[in-house]
């Protein structure tokens, strides 16, 4: 018998959401989770239940120019059941950004969901950074739609878009 160790698997955990736009506050929770998983796969959800203001492949593209060349960090839009990319990625760990208690109740019901759905596929719950916990997607749509300075809510990339999303008034 020898004492082979098992081979590497490397940590992968994914980060899924709408990202409907991405800003500085995902950025910060995107980057952070790279101090416990070898790589992270942003996910970007077609959620059947929102209407987004850009598309999956634009916020995919908003995504990678926002990270720029970080060989650790994946970014792919999905369908389906987040738990079915988890497994099709190999992953163990879910991401999952808390701004406020209001966020815990249903984050909590989801984890304990995707834990019944795939046992071995663990939730880790993350507060953004003090200067980023307010930034909201929502709120950046809104004060976008109505001309006001987004420039240190989200990548240059995205405030661009916003204002070409808006150009006409708003929406």
């Amino acid at each position: 018998m020898t004492d082979t160790p098992p081979p590497f698997r490397p940590k992968v955990a994914v980060y899924a959401g709408s990202f409907d736009p991405f800003t500085h506050g995902h950025a910060d929770i995107m980057r952070r989770s790279l101090a416990f998983a070898d790589r992270v796969v942003v996910a970007v959800a077609n959620n059947i239940n929102k209407k987004p203001l850009f598309t999956a492949q634009e916020r995919v593209a908003f995504i990678a120019e926002s990270i720029g060349t970080e060989p650790r960090i994946e970014v792919r839009a999905f369908d389906g059941l987040l738990v079915n990319l988890a497994r099709e990625l190999g992953a163990t760990m879910l991401v999952r950004g808390l701004r406020a208690v209001s966020d815990f109740e249903f984050e909590y019901q989801m984890a304990l969901l995707n834990r019944h759905l795939h046992p071995g596929l663990e939730t880790v719950f993350m507060v953004p950074s003090n200067d980023t916990t307010y930034i909201s997607s929502s709120m950046v749509r809104e004060v976008a739609r109505f001309g006001g300075d987004i420039g240190a809510l989200v990548h240059p990339t995205v405030a661009r878009a916003l204002a070409e999303r808006f150009a006409s008034g708003p929406v």
